[in-house]
């Protein structure tokens, strides 16, 4: 059975910034992989601006490249857009491995805005990961009035696989200010760079 964290997210494009959070998350939580989740469309962002998704996994292919990150269109294959719908596939197709949702601090204003955020968080343990500026946020955020009941401490995140869920840890991990906005405002046109096709990545039953 192996240990896996769920990092999805547009990746647009994929960066410096998503490697490194992920092989810190990697180590503070004692997983055996890391999945990218390319999603198709978040429900949440505006479309405008969104490179297509070939060019935006191809970054995410070329970012993961030689690190114990697997990039998926898994998102893509089963025809979901709810991170909820989502969880409840891969645990379907997937029962021999542990998950645990990995989300930055910029994300957890916005949680209680995903499709049933509870089912989500009743099934599988939740990292959130520090961002610069936004951990007063993250901890003010309206969903932690709820989620504050089921706080891990961090010293003891690599036991999350023995945490009953409702789960949430806050791990402290090295700072690092990249951002994909900034990248697309330095570099509008960056996905006319990339391939115009990227190879699927399939994770399949094991």
């Amino acid at each position: 059975m192996a240990r896996i964290g769920l990092l999805g997210g547009s990746f647009n494009p994929a960066h410096f910034g998503h490697r490194k959070v992920s092989l810190h998350a990697r180590e503070a939580l004692g997983l055996d992989e890391v999945w990218w989740l390319v999603s198709p469309g978040n429900p949440l962002k505006s479309a405008k601006g969104m490179a297509p998704y070939e060019a935006r996994f191809a970054s995410a292919r070329a970012m993961a490249r030689r690190a114990p990150i697997r990039v998926s269109d898994f998102e893509r294959q089963v025809g979901t857009r709810y991170t909820v719908d989502t969880l409840e596939k891969l645990l379907e197709r997937h029962p021999q491995h542990d998950f645990i949702w990995l989300m930055g601090e910029d994300t957890v204003a916005q949680f209680h805005q995903w499709k049933d955020w509870r089912r989500l968080a009743k099934s599988v343990a939740i990292a959130v990961l520090s961002r610069p500026g936004y951990h007063d946020d993250a901890r003010a955020a309206r969903a932690m009035g709820w989620l504050r009941w089921f706080v891990r401490p961090s010293a003891k995140a690599r036991q999350w696989t023995e945490w009953s869920v409702p789960a949430i840890t806050f791990l402290r991990l090295p700072p690092d200010p990249t951002s994909a906005t900034r990248l697309r405002a330095l570099n509008p046109d960056w996905h006319k760079d990339r391939a115009s096709k990227a190879l699927p990545g399939r994770i399949e039953k094991e």
